[in-house]
């Protein structure tokens, strides 16, 4: 028994073992498996190493945003004259990433709360009292019903701020059609933890007095982070002067993409520009609530009455978006890549195996010279003899 032991121990640890192979002499099959041998190996190095980098550990990035605006506009309606600066046409104020830039609004002053006529359109329409249920609120109302019908305007009587606002008409063209000439500072930071790493969009060759100067342009200035507004839309898919109007949304994309084995100097951000959402007058079918706006208000007290001036703002809302993505070569992923590419070269031999043993006429032939097929035979047990045959033993 200690000898069968230590034969098999003796057998695993110093014998090597590999598989039988045939050696095939044919020109088709050995075709067929050079090209898939020869387009595995141009994946791994084409797709895996040179364009995924499947050699590099890979880092997201985190990032911070800060924006300022800039610019003067100068309205006259009426002969109400008024400058418009940043603080005027800026929601919110505070620099983030995500914000508004007033370009159109309709502006409904002196409100106070009191009872007055719905506005006369075809949602608030009354013949009589019955028409409006006291204490109750129509989804399209602005106040709550006081059980009257106004027989002036045909609409039921509200409790609400007074007058009530009319937004059926946009002013055409925006009241701040100059807003295209404001132009927008974006400053952004990144980190890349796993390599310790920090990068802002003012590389190297963006100093203070190249800042004075720039304005962004994607073939002569791109690393300018100073932008026009009336750039920013038109290269986003829009038109300014009709996004203008009722207001629109458009996505601002940073994106680092950064190869750690070069100098840090070429890890710099590329800008981008998409329409999100704007007048929809390229679409086939018209959409329900086109543009982009929102109120607010102003309060202050006359005579001891509260009064409000409620504006209602078309703007176009900028998102900042940073994608940042940052590699270094290291052996780990290096060795994986590797060790998937060599396993994928055994589908050629999984592809010639089928040609030959299933496909071409001589298969039979390769599937004797490829299996070698023995036959199990079975060994009949003794029996020990019985009484009768140990006593014809022994006489």
């Amino acid at each position: 028994m200690k000898s069968l032991i230590k034969r098999s121990f003796s057998d695993f640890f110093f014998e090597y073992e590999t598989p039988r192979q045939v050696l095939v002499k044919d020109r088709r099959i050995a075709v067929v498996c050079r090209i898939i041998q020869l387009g595995v190996l141009s994946y791994i190095i084409g797709w895996v190493f040179v364009y995924e980098k499947g050699y590099q550990t890979v880092d997201t990035a985190i990032s911070s945003v800060f924006t300022k605006m800039k610019g003067v506009s100068f309205t006259n309606i009426s002969g109400k004259e008024r400058i418009w600066d940043v603080a005027d046409y800026v929601f919110p104020e505070q620099g983030d990433s995500s914000f508004v830039v007033m370009t159109n609004y309709i502006s409904t002053e002196g409100q106070k709360q009191g009872k007055c006529p719905e506005l006369p359109d075809a949602k608030n329409k009354c013949t009589s009292d019955a028409d409006c249920d006291e204490g109750k609120y129509k989804r399209t109302g602005n106040g709550q019903m006081t059980g009257k019908c106004d027989t002036n305007t045909s609409t039921c009587e509200i409790y609400s701020w007074c007058p009530v606002e009319d937004d059926s008409k946009v002013p055409n063209p925006p009241i701040l059609w100059t807003a295209e000439n404001y132009t927008l500072f974006i400053k952004n930071s990144i980190t890349f933890r796993e390599f310790n790493v920090v990068r802002s969009n003012l590389v190297e060759s963006v100093n203070q007095s190249y800042i004075n100067t720039c304005l962004y342009h994607s073939q002569t200035d791109p690393l300018c982070p100073i932008f026009r507004l009336g750039d920013i839309v038109e290269r986003s898919g829009f038109n300014f002067s009709e996004i203008a109007c009722k207001g629109g949304a458009i996505g601002v994309l940073i994106d680092w993409d950064c190869n750690l084995d070069l100098n840090i100097r070429h890890c710099k951000p590329k800008y981008e520009f998409y329409g999100l959402y704007g007048t929809g007058k390229n679409d086939k079918e018209e959409k329900p609530s086109l543009g982009y706006n929102f109120r607010y208000a102003k309060y202050y007290v006359e005579d001891k009455v509260e009064k409000r001036t409620l504006m209602k703002v078309y703007g176009v809302r900028i998102d900042i978006i940073v994608h940042g993505r940052a590699g270094k070569f290291d052996i780990i992923p290096t060795l994986t890549a590797i060790g998937s590419g060599v396993g994928i070269f055994g589908v050629a031999t999984v592809v010639c195996d089928l040609l030959l043993l299933y496909l071409l006429p001589k298969k039979d032939f390769y599937k004797s010279m490829k299996f070698k097929h023995t036959e199990v035979q079975e060994e009949n047990p003794t029996l020990p003899p019985s009484e009768k045959e140990r006593e014809i033993q022994k006489e």
